[in-house]
């Protein structure tokens, strides 16, 4: 009789949206599936990045055998540089994912020592006791794959981030056939993204955002300025095809859309004419009426591209009074303060501003299947067991619900970070818990662990003090009222107060005054200068709270 059992442990994504992380474990061997980050609330200050802890994977190091990742966003590659600083194993992941992580280990000086892997659909490859077969699924990002792998006891298949479009744009349709073959064979356990739960219906094809998007470009009668994440390859596609269509250059500004654009090119995701793009330096040789701007920002950034073109602060992308500015993305919750900001300033520059409001037609459409492709994919899938992953705990509630109301499956088990869920082929019950939660960085210059945001903050003031650079601004005029004050308290500031009190009037004095009424902005660039003044002059790094009293 079988007396082992594989574990499933999720360390990430299940109870938050993103750094999604899991890990399964048979006997001595373990496989963990994606690597990812979530960015912090507004509340963490001083943190940049939010990374699962992996407290479970470093006791148990000498046992991982690999990384396996499903697709290139940033909430299942991002916590790489931060797993692979601690577990040294190789990384499998399809070619355009691994583009991306290239660059991310690059950055982070972990290149040379990583071994990645590449995978394909369809194309079988064994790790340990683990037979994994990439399965082609679509999503808003190119090159994805849900994850079936043949355990000793059953097969686990893990979705990754998906919606079922049968017609995408690279004509790479999701594998339907391939889930339903492993529906015939039996599987064991299905986890399924759970993003999209509370939408009803079918996720439209990437392809339904061009009719409303032909219609702004054969409208638009001066620049046209279009934003999107930078990792929507299709939606950038579509973007440049239109351009072409309709006579207009196209100018790429802002550094991931570089960098993206690039990797689409060079793998054959985008197929740009010879001489559609141009050079930011070009844009002033061409009629406005023949240019588009491919930018970033689309989430109101404060010091992204768009932001700074909002208030007439970019060297080359200038938003004047009739363009047209389109955000083609979601409003992410928590980001609405910020790209609302963006489009005030927009306004203020008289651009048509065109966002995902409901009331512009579809411009938008989401990468995550809704609740009829969850039924579809479940009912194909047929699984013993459903595991709801990625999401909210009201999300994951919900999608177990769901299952359970399709008649496939035997049994839906809602697990949490942490959790130990113990299968054989007829049990899975949750045995244990691990330690799990989030870690707080700061990655200035290096990856530093914020351990506890409390301890950090009176690490900083206990070591490197506290300095408030204190700012009075006319709210009417965006005028700065007198003199700010820099108070430095907590370390040996030698004679320095002056020089930062002059630092803020210089940054101040450089800001137009529409930036001043931007507050975001404006504490923003005053704590970077101050910091730059401060590490140069002392080699401290303290705690710069920017205050703005409002006159």
């Amino acid at each position: 009789m079988q007396t082992n059992k594989l574990k499933i442990i999720p360390l990430g994504g299940l109870g938050e949206f993103g750094m999604n992380c899991l890990a399964l474990q048979w006997e001595d061997d373990i496989l963990v599936i994606d690597a990812g980050l979530m960015f912090p609330e507004s509340e963490l200050l001083g943190v940049d990045i939010v990374v699962p802890d992996i407290t479970y994977l470093v006791e148990n190091k000498e046992k991982i055998r690999a990384i396996v990742l499903t697709h290139g966003h940033e909430d299942h590659i991002g916590g790489l540089p931060w797993i692979l600083s601690e577990i040294k194993v190789p990384v499998y992941a399809t070619e355009f994912t691994l583009a991306y992580v290239e660059g991310k280990l690059e950055e982070h000086h972990l290149l040379d020592e990583t071994e990645l892997i590449e995978i394909a659909p369809k194309q079988k490859f064994t790790i340990g006791p683990f037979i994994i077969e990439p399965i082609r699924v679509t999503h808003s990002l190119v090159d994805c794959v849900a994850l079936a792998v043949e355990t000793p006891v059953g097969i686990v298949i893990h979705t990754g981030d998906f919606k079922i479009d049968l017609s995408p744009l690279d004509d790479h349709a999701f594998d339907l056939h391939t889930f339903a073959e492993y529906g015939k064979r039996g599987v064991l356990a299905l986890l399924q993204d759970s993003t999209n739960v509370e939408r009803p219906g079918y996720t439209p094809s990437e392809r339904a955002v061009r009719p409303r998007l032909d219609e702004i470009f054969s409208r638009a009668r001066k620049k046209l300025f279009f934003s999107c994440f930078s990792s929507s390859i299709y939606r950038i596609r579509i973007a440049m095809e239109l351009a072409r269509e309709h006579k207009r250059k196209v100018c790429i500004i802002g550094r991931s859309m570089v960098e993206s654009t690039e990797i689409a090119q060079d793998l054959g995701y985008l197929d740009v004419p010879t001489g559609l793009v141009i050079n930011p330096g070009q844009m002033k040789d061409y009629p406005v009426d023949q240019l588009m701007v491919l930018i970033s920002g689309t989430q109101g950034e404060p010091m992204s591209a768009l932001s700074r073109a909002a208030v007439d602060n970019h060297k080359h992308a200038r938003v004047d009074k009739g363009d047209t500015v389109v955000l083609s993305s979601r409003i992410i919750p928590g980001n609405e303060k910020g790209i609302f900001r963006v489009i005030d300033h927009l306004y203020r520059r008289d651009a048509n501003v065109i966002y995902d409001d409901g009331s512009h037609g579809l411009i938008h459409v989401s990468g995550h299947g809704s609740q009829e492709e969850m039924r579809l994919l479940i009912n194909l899938v047929k699984p013993k067991f459903f595991i709801p992953v990625h999401g909210d705990y009201r999300y994951l509630r919900r999608h177990a619900q769901i299952a359970m109301e399709t008649g496939s499956v035997e049994h839906a088990i809602v697990i949490e970070d942490g959790d130990v869920l113990e299968l054989d082929r007829d049990d899975a019950r949750k045995i244990d818990k691990v330690t799990a939660g989030r870690v707080l960085i700061d990655s200035g210059s290096s990856i530093d662990v914020v351990e506890d945001l409390v301890i950090r903050d009176r690490r900083i003031l206990s070591e490197d003090g506290i300095v408030l650079a204190i700012l009075a601004i006319n709210k009417r005029t965006g005028i700065v009222e007198r003199t700010p004050e820099v108070v430095m308290r907590g370390f040996a500031a030698g004679d320095i107060t002056e020089e930062a009190r002059m630092c803020v009037m210089k940054t101040l004095d450089s800001l137009s005054g529409e930036e001043k009424t931007d507050y975001g902005m404006v504490k923003e660039k005053v704590r970077v200068d101050l910091k730059r003044l401060i590490q140069k002059s002392t080699g401290r790094r303290p705690l710069i709270m920017p205050v703005i009293l409002e006159i």
